[in-house]
């Protein structure tokens, strides 16, 4: 199954260029430059899409080793690239299926394709729960569903393994045609039909067409005959003639005919008819989604002749899927990555990514237990476990288990072993760890969960969640809206907006935006000793701290004489050897009124930054007004009109290039006209839109949440709270939930001007909000203490919040007090 430079280029009828003589064996196919595993037996795949272009990382790649790429556009200076070789085509995405279309058609193996609007990643993973004892199974790796993610999940495949699942996702027509020919799937499961991408299909029927276009070519469907839009589409001759059929249903006829659906406090017990005979399994879930996600599994198997006492005694160990990493404080400044739930070398990779985007200590830890049926050799598998954790660069490893332990030797790191998890708990004591990076990576029949517990920060039970993956979506939708040569500024002041500052500036360092801002040099501080090494503006320098911003490398915003003047002083007294000149930023004031110079401070500020030969400016800005009101737009247009004639002014008197800005979130959709050299990104990034249209295109990136402490009944009249303004209007039921003005809940959202939301469902706050708590009244909802509590988040938006108190959404996320944990996932 080797593949050489010109096998490939044969494959994707490429033309060569470069060193086509290298004899390098391609293993790994990459797309992302951060995520090398080999450098030398990697191929790069140089993707241009809509937001990104793969081809400005070559040069960075090269000079990390990587010698083979394929491009739709070679160097501008190959002399450069003396030992790289480079196939160039026209589309490099279409390259990358059409060579793992050919990877896939050298395997004659039972292939089982997933699709459908939910479920699919966690019936592919309990399909490998169910099936690894006996089977040797290649699947994508988490959700790869994508045109990208598809075929390098086919990639994977090689002679070892005797079954492949592999899910695809759509979000448009056409998409899946070109899924199927790398998938080739043999047989098929659609989950279900949902809403999700409703908006680019012209109706549900054509979005079932398309997914079932998956299976144009396999040889059997399992599906639920309850979801009568894709049992028309199945029945129709026309596109299955000779398609086997293995359907389940709660309502009608089918192979399998599910019956009583008996729940238990964390159980389910799941009933049915099979060739006549009465069946069942347990499952230890109780919600309908795992439910049904547990009867596709359950058909799948019996179709491929799996006896069902087998696959009862396998059902009741079904373990959660973990579908994020999670972020979190840990104990003597660490910081925990958990990803507890599952083990294997697909998934451990992804976690050691996510680990070296952390750049907050310089020291890593991996807690890892047995990789329990990975159908490999036990040496062999670990060989390729301590190869991985070599090149991810993990400084320590804790290895829990039988089987990691006996292949001890084969790690050359700091490593220690232990047989159990109750093993390492025993010798555990709270100096195992400090300012340190962990990661947790275990088999759920470990119990990592109790690891989980000792080595976490204690925090109350008000958690505020920081959806990475949203910050990223949101990142790149606003560079999309952007020139190719527009840089961007990420505003990280303010705890990044209550969001959390090193946690935020990691993922977005690690997406290459080009400058972050802060408000104060103590945030830059922080942020640069937590290994942030992105350019960082700081917008209120003070005067005790311009040495601080010295030593660690951060540019002050300019914005009068008076601050000028205190800088320069700094710079004549000080001590450092300032061999280069140091960065600054000056703020003209267009109509604010707050801070900036003046027109008439112009050619006094030329004249003084000329004659001081330590400082450079780095860009010119200001700040807009009312981009997010239209009434105000032809005010808005003579802000941008002064910025123009001021900025060029000042250029043209200097001898080199300066960056110009002046557009914030609203703007850059609002003044597509104005985006000079850079932009700076703020609220945007948080998820909060100028308007519905762009909302649309927007996630939302955090989720307060608290639970339930305590629920009473309380009779009509009677009062509840502070000063007792809450009344009980009739008889009702009311729970106490610890969150309070001392969190940042506003004192505003009292006696049902706010509310909070429980299992879907709307709870008026009742009474005056308390310090650290408040009441809500519960009374139309069936709920229990220590339920799960959403103060706000995509039930109930931050925008809608801020309305509620008469307020802006700015006020609402940085009110968040710091009391609050913050916790981080990346799906």
């Amino acid at each position: 199954m080797n593949y050489s430079i010109a096998n490939i280029n044969q494959i994707i009828q490429g033309t060569l260029a470069g060193n086509n003589s290298n004899n390098i064996v391609i293993k790994n196919l990459l797309i992302d430059s951060r995520k090398i595993i080999t450098a030398e037996s990697s191929l790069f795949f140089a993707i241009k899409g809509e937001r990104n272009d793969g081809h400005i990382f070559i040069a960075d790649l090269y000079e990390k080793g990587v010698r083979s790429f394929v491009v739709s556009t070679l160097p501008s200076d190959l002399s450069l690239y003396k030992n790289a070789a480079f196939i160039v085509t026209k589309d490099t995405l279409f390259a990358l299926q059409i060579l793992c279309a050919h990877h896939r058609s050298r395997f004659d193996i039972p292939v089982i394709g997933v699709t459908g609007s939910n479920g699919k990643t966690i019936v592919k993973e309990w399909l490998f729960q169910l099936m690894r004892e006996d089977k040797n199974i290649v699947r994508s790796p988490k959700s790869f569903n994508s045109q990208v993610g598809v075929p390098l999940s086919v990639w994977q495949m090689n002679e070892e393994h005797d079954l492949a699942i592999f899910e695809a996702g759509i979000s448009k027509p056409n998409e899946m045609i070109l899924l199927q020919q790398i998938i080739q799937p043999t047989i098929g499961l659609i989950t279900n039909i949902g809403q999700a991408h409703d908006e680019n299909f012209e109706n549900q029927k054509q979005k079932v067409t398309e997914k079932l276009r998956l299976f144009g070519h396999a040889e059997a469907l399992v599906f639920c005959k309850d979801y009568l839009m894709i049992l028309d589409e199945v029945n129709n001759p026309k596109f299955f003639p000779e398609l086997k059929m293995f359907t389940w249903s709660r309502r009608s006829r089918a192979d399998l005919l599910v019956g009583r659906i008996t729940k238990a406090t964390a159980d389910t017990e799941i009933q049915a008819v099979f060739k006549n005979n009465f069946i069942n399994i347990h499952i230890p879930f109780t919600d309908e989604a795992s439910i049904e996600n547990a009867i596709h599994c359950w058909a799948m198997m019996l179709y491929l002749g799996y006896d069902n006492n087998v696959i009862s005694d396998r059902m009741k160990f079904l373990s959660p899927v973990a579908m994020r990493l999670e972020l979190k404080e840990g104990i003597n400044n660490c910081s925990i990555i958990n990803d507890s739930y599952n083990s294997d070398l697909g998934s451990l990779g992804i976690a050691l990514d996510f680990l070296n985007q952390q750049k907050q200590h310089p020291k890593r830890t991996l807690i890892l237990s047995d990789i329990l049926q990975s159908g490999k050799n036990e040496e062999s598998l670990y060989k390729e476990v301590a190869e991985l954790i070599h090149k991810k660069g993990i400084t320590r490893l804790i290895g829990i288990g039988e089987a990691i332990t006996r292949q001890a030797d084969l790690f050359k790191t700091d490593k220690i072993f232990y047989n159990t998890t109750a093993d390492f708990l025993q010798n555990y004591n709270n100096s195992f760890f400090k300012d340190e990076t962990i990661l947790l990576k275990g088999a759920r029949a470990f119990g990592f969960e109790a690891i989980s517990k000792v080595i976490q920060q204690k925090a109350h039970e008000t958690v505020l969640e920081i959806n990475l993956n949203a910050i990223v979506n949101n990142l790149n939708y606003f560079r999309s809206r952007i020139k190719n040569d527009t840089k961007i500024m990420a505003m990280v002041k303010a705890f990044s907006y209550g969001s959390g500052s090193f946690e935020i500036a990691n993922i977005l360092q690690f997406h290459r935006v080009d400058y972050l801002a802060v408000a104060y040099a103590d945030e830059g501080i922080e942020l640069r000793k937590a290994g942030i090494t992105l350019p960082i503006m700081v917008m209120n320098p003070e005067e005790q701290s311009y040495d601080s911003m010295i030593q660690y490398h951060l540019e002050p915003e300019i914005y009068s004489f008076r601050v000028l003047n205190m800088f320069e002083e700094t710079l004549k007294r000080s001590e450092r050897n300032l061999n280069k000149q140091i960065a600054i930023h000056i703020k003209l004031d267009t109509g604010m009124h707050r801070l900036g110079f003046e027109q008439e401070d112009v050619n006094e500020l030329i004249v003084r930054i000329k004659n001081n030969k330590q400082l450079k400016i780095q860009s010119i800005f200001s700040h807009l007004v009312a981009t997010d009101e239209a009434e105000h737009d032809e005010f808005t247009w003579q802000q941008i009109r002064k910025f123009t004639e001021m900025s060029d002014y000042i250029q043209s008197h200097l001898e080199y290039p300066v960056l110009k800005h002046i557009l914030n979130s609203a703007g850059i959709s609002r003044f597509p006209d104005a985006q000079f050299d850079m932009v700076r990104l703020g609220i945007g990034l948080y998820g909060i839109g100028v308007n519905a249209s762009e909302q649309a295109h927007l996630q939302n990136v955090s989720t307060l949440k608290t639970s339930i402490s305590q629920i009473k009944n309380i009779p009509a009249n009677e009062t509840i709270g502070y000063s007792r303004k809450g009344v009980a209007p009739r008889d009702i039921k009311i729970a106490t939930v610890p969150i309070g003005y001392a969190d940042g809940l506003s004192r505003k959202l009292s006696n049902g001007k706010g509310k909070m939301f429980i299992k879907g469902k709307p709870a008026p706050i009742i009474g005056n909000v308390c310090m650290d708590m408040c009441m809500i009244d519960i009374t139309d909802i069936n709920a229990n203490e220590n339920d799960e509590v959403i103060v706000f988040g995509e039930a109930y938006p931050i925008a809608d919040v801020a309305k509620d108190i008469g307020t802006i959404p700015y006020e609402v996320l940085t009110n968040v007090s710091r009391r609050v944990k913050r916790v981080y996932f990346q799906e």
